[in-house]
């Protein structure tokens, strides 16, 4: 099998839309039921959108930062979500695994790095849209929108808008060493 990997040279919501036609792309060649965005709302919406004009049978499902975290990066936009939703998109907010969970509480509180911290900055070696990437396809599973093992698109970034997306065997958190990244579809250099 041979596929193309599009490489951004810079992190960053500039390259959404390359990012979103890479997706679709891929949704046309195989029957994907799930598509996963990372979200503040409008990356949701344009991927609702251009899912829906190129009629496509993609779920999509939008992953917000979870609560815990609005003070620092601000609330998502509930405008954008809530439009996103009544064009069929499923919305989950929730604690996330790999950062921003009780072990992060520890470490901000004691000191020291938990495990699940090491495993978060080990995806970051490749960008901060791969362990998002990952985060939410575990958070779409435990969250019953998805089932376990089944191949799905996630699509995440750095910040805002979307610069990675990957195929890969979306997994719950309890089965994480089960998830398996498939293919790279994009990803910042």
């Amino acid at each position: 099998m041979k596929r193309q990997i599009v490489y951004f040279n810079e992190p960053g919501p500039q390259n959404t839309d390359a990012v979103l036609d890479a997706v679709l792309d891929r949704a046309k060649e195989d029957a994907f039921k799930y598509l996963v965005v990372a979200t503040g709302g409008p990356t949701l919406l344009k991927a609702v959108k251009r899912i829906r004009a190129a009629k496509l049978p993609l779920q999509a499902v939008g992953v917000t930062l979870q609560a815990g975290t609005w003070k620092t990066y601000g609330e998502p936009d509930w405008k954008l979500l809530k439009e996103a939703q009544e064009l069929g998109a499923q919305v989950i907010t929730a604690t996330h695994s790999l950062m921003g969970n009780v072990e992060s509480a520890i470490h901000s509180k004691f000191g020291g790095i938990p495990p699940v911290e090491l495993i978060a900055h080990t995806y970051y070696t490749f960008s901060q849209g791969t362990k998002v990437a990952v985060e939410i396809a575990l958070t779409a599973v435990d969250a019953g929108i998805v089932p376990a093992g089944t191949d799905i698109l996630s699509v995440a970034g750095s910040g805002q808008g979307a610069d990675t997306a990957f195929v890969l065997k979306a997994v719950s958190t309890v089965d994480f060493f089960d998830l398996k990244i498939r293919e790279v579809l994009c990803i910042p250099h």
